[in-house]
């Protein structure tokens, strides 16, 4: 049996088997004896018996205790970031089988570890040599471009001015798209610090709306701000403003002259919240479940100019902010999203 491939089981049912031994024989000894307090005897040698197997047993449980106290405490030590925690196991046994399966375990998640450190730390430095290569070009390319659209404007050239604008509007649509694939790929490789800190939730949404206002003015729409002007929350306000301004560009791709995007904040019992919505198109329910997948676009899409990535970068940042992010939305009523950011509690 397996069970007795461990030399302590074994042991243990050698000294009970010997302590049931001896009171079977003494027992048997004193019935051939005939003494007249025989009955006496055999209950004193039971009791005795009794007596000694607790002990083995206490002795026995007592040491696989402390094995189990000390395994356990070897676990918690690799929980808390200790990766050459191992557990003791240089016995046989059923036990010390499962202790050496734990301990592969390790290895094998310190090895994945290792593994994803050098992955990620090899497409930091591919992301950081692509920003750069990228970054000149496009700039070479948008001074070459201001260069033409002035050369347009002293000859009077319609033509030109035209065709430049238009290099220039896919000359940004470009750096938009390299940007925002740098960044999400820099939440993919783990890269991207959280630098969290108490802020003031209206200051960043008079952010967003800064930002947006001159479009809004223009396209004849209205960016509508309403919350606890002196609510806060522990982020980084940098993402946060991206996260939200990404949806905001969203709402004003899909809205019309003289409707509206209104963002509000609040806090409830457990968590702060924000929504944006609009009184816009509203999303088709079949594309719903897919507008934060990466580069998706609904066939209905009127935007010519969307790549995909604006929606799908602002859920990565409120995730990492341990936070949710959900949709509603009927075509012809407008969209709502709902951010909500979890309050942490001391238990």
């Amino acid at each position: 049996m397996k069970i007795f491939t461990n030399q302590k089981i074994k042991g243990l049912f050698i000294r009970i088997l010997s302590c049931i031994l001896l009171f079977v024989l003494l027992s048997a000894a004193l019935m051939v004896w005939g003494l007249k307090e025989r009955a006496f005897y055999i209950l004193f040698c039971a009791v005795c018996m009794g007596i000694a197997i607790l002990f083995f047993c206490y002795g026995y449980f007592k040491e696989q205790n402390r094995i189990m106290e000390e395994a356990a405490g070897q676990v918690r030590q690799y929980i808390s970031g200790d990766r050459s925690a191992r557990i003791e196991c240089n016995e046989e046994g059923e036990l010390y089988r499962l202790f050496y399966e734990v301990n592969s375990l390790a290895a094998t998640l310190n090895a994945q570890a290792e593994k994803e450190g050098r992955m990620r730390k090899f497409l930091k430095n591919t992301i950081s040599d692509i920003s750069h290569q990228l970054k000149t070009p496009l700039a070479a390319l948008n001074i070459y471009n201001g260069i033409i659209q002035a050369e347009a404007l002293e000859q009077e050239a319609q033509d030109i001015k035209e065709f430049s604008d238009l290099s220039e509007r896919e000359l940004d649509r470009i750096e938009t798209l390299v940007q925002n694939l740098l960044k999400i790929a820099r939440f993919d490789a783990g890269t991207v610090v959280i630098e969290g800190k108490p802020e003031n939730i209206s200051e960043m949404m008079a952010d967003v709306k800064k930002h947006f206002l001159y479009r809004a003015k223009e396209e004849g729409k209205e960016i509508v701000l309403k919350g606890n002007e002196a609510l806060s929350f522990f982020c980084d306000k940098s993402w946060i403003v991206e996260a939200v301004g990404n949806i905001v560009k969203n709402a004003l791709d899909h809205t019309e002259r003289g409707q509206y995007v209104r963002i509000e904040w609040g806090q409830s019992v457990s968590a702060v919240w924000i929504t944006i919505k609009d009184n816009g198109r509203g999303i088709r329910e079949e594309d719903l479940y897919h507008i934060f997948k990466r580069f998706y676009r609904s066939r209905y899409s009127k935007d010519t100019q969307g790549i995909g990535l604006g929606l799908p970068l602002a859920k990565t940042i409120v995730e990492a902010h341990n936070g949710t992010i959900e949709v509603d939305s009927r075509q012809g009523d407008g969209t709502s999203f709902a951010i909500n950011f979890l309050i942490p509690t001391k238990l």
